[in-house]
């Protein structure tokens, strides 16, 4: 490098030349702060247009695929000029053909994602060419570490772009390719040591005992119309006696009504299995139109009506249109009438028998029994003594209430 003193001769023996040197100098900077203004642009739009809209993970992807890719076009570069000889432009043009045609497959593969929801052939492509590119590189290795940094490489990058490729697939189709059939909780299952409800133990364990009982009834029965012999007829009864003893025993069969619902519909599906082989839309276990629940009342007969304004509660009401309902249907007309009987309660009025009836639609039978369990509850009983002790009424199912200024109402 030249001293001061030099460059300070140099100036003075030749000013035309420091001159032209000093304007060229000066266009040089021009160009270099131009050409560094454009390509400081240009990388801002690039990063806005296609590195800002993408999520860290698949900008984090794509660098580490660019690097692993590197890697592996650097041992195709050693590769060409050692084992196949070439050298200059020659090995310069040459030695990345594969890489690129890498690259150009990924890209495919991309679009037809988009397009097609799925990578295609050009997928497939891809890990065929990386092998490719893996082997060969491996093979100009020098060492064993060497060689499997070389097999590793390229797989890394074509993991990275499969990885890549999963997260547009589930971007574009919400959801994976596939589902695969051998998964450890899919084993669990199959060996029973998980479930696959959030169903208790007791539960699974009730299910499985009303199923078995469902099956052995199933099977008797079969037998039975079947004709079979008397001794297969008493293993298939015994069978089916040891699982009914059971499913009493751990389910509680026998005093739980939703149990017994469930053993019920499991029963009535296995025997109406034929039932399938028709065309008609209707599951088994849907009932038939003539047995259709009778909507309830809106008013109850005169004759009934009459009947239960006498104060007499041990006279037997019968009622001559009886409802037929089903278990659903009666749990919810008690829950209706159960909320009607706490409404009058806390307005200090103990409802009648015929009240409960008209107010719900249901019988006076019905009615009669809900409210000689209910009116022993605390409140509803305080209600009652305390009429009979103000005003000397007994009970009777259609006695007068208090109304809420404490006056006596007369009978309806």
């Amino acid at each position: 490098m030249p001293t001061f003193e030099e460059i300070a001769a140099f100036v003075t023996e030749k000013p035309l030349a420091t001159a032209v040197i000093a304007l060229l100098g000066l266009v040089g900077l021009g160009l270099a702060f131009l050409i560094v203004r454009v390509a400081w642009r240009a990388a801002v739009w690039l990063f806005a247009r296609y590195v800002a809209q993408r999520p860290v993970e698949d900008v984090l992807t794509i660098v580490a695929a660019s690097i692993a890719t590197g890697v592996s076009a650097q041992g195709m570069w050693r590769f060409s000029g050692d084992v196949l000889g070439l050298d200059g432009p020659l090995r310069l043009l040459l030695f990345a053909f594969i890489e690129v045609a890498i690259i150009t497959s990924a890209v495919r593969a991309r679009r037809n994602m988009r397009e097609n929801f799925s990578a295609g052939i050009d997928g497939i492509a891809v890990w065929a060419l990386t092998c490719l590119t893996a082997v060969l590189s491996s093979m100009d290795a020098r060492s064993l570490p060497e060689a499997v940094f070389r097999l590793a490489a390229p797989l890394v990058a074509a993991w990275l772009w499969e990885r890549g490729m999963a997260i547009e697939r589930h971007r574009i189709r919400g959801g994976g390719r596939i589902n695969w059939r051998l998964t450890p909780e899919r084993l669990l299952v199959r060996v029973g040591l998980a479930e696959v409800s959030d169903r208790t133990a007791s539960e699974v364990d009730a299910h499985r005992r009303l199923t078995r009982v469902a099956l052995a009834a199933k099977r008797a029965k079969a037998l039975r119309e079947g004709g079979a012999s008397e001794r297969k007829m008493r293993a298939a009864l015994a069978k089916l006696d040891k699982a009914m003893d059971q499913a009493v025993e751990h389910t509680g069969l026998a005093v739980d009504p939703a149990r017994q619902e469930a053993l019920l519909a499991q029963i009535a599906a296995l025997y109406n299995t034929s039932a399938l082989i028709d065309a008609d839309p209707r599951v088994p276990w849907e009932p038939e139109p003539e047995h259709r629940p009778v909507p309830a009342r809106p008013a109850l007969p005169h004759r009934l009506v009459e009947l239960v304004e006498d104060e007499d509660e041990d006279i037997e009401v019968l009622d001559t249109t009886p409802h037929v309902v089903d278990t659903a249907q009666r749990a919810a007309l008690m829950r209706a009438a159960r909320q009607y009987w706490d409404r009058q309660i806390a307005k200090g009025i103990v409802p009648r028998t015929v009240d409960i009836a008209q107010e719900i639609g249901i019988s006076l039978a019905t009615a009669r029994e809900y409210r000689a369990l209910w009116k022993l509850e605390p409140r509803a009983h305080a209600l009652i003594e305390a009429l009979y002790q103000q005003h000397g009424i007994v009970d009777t199912g259609a006695f007068p209430a208090i109304d809420d200024d404490g006056r006596v109402l007369a009978k309806s």
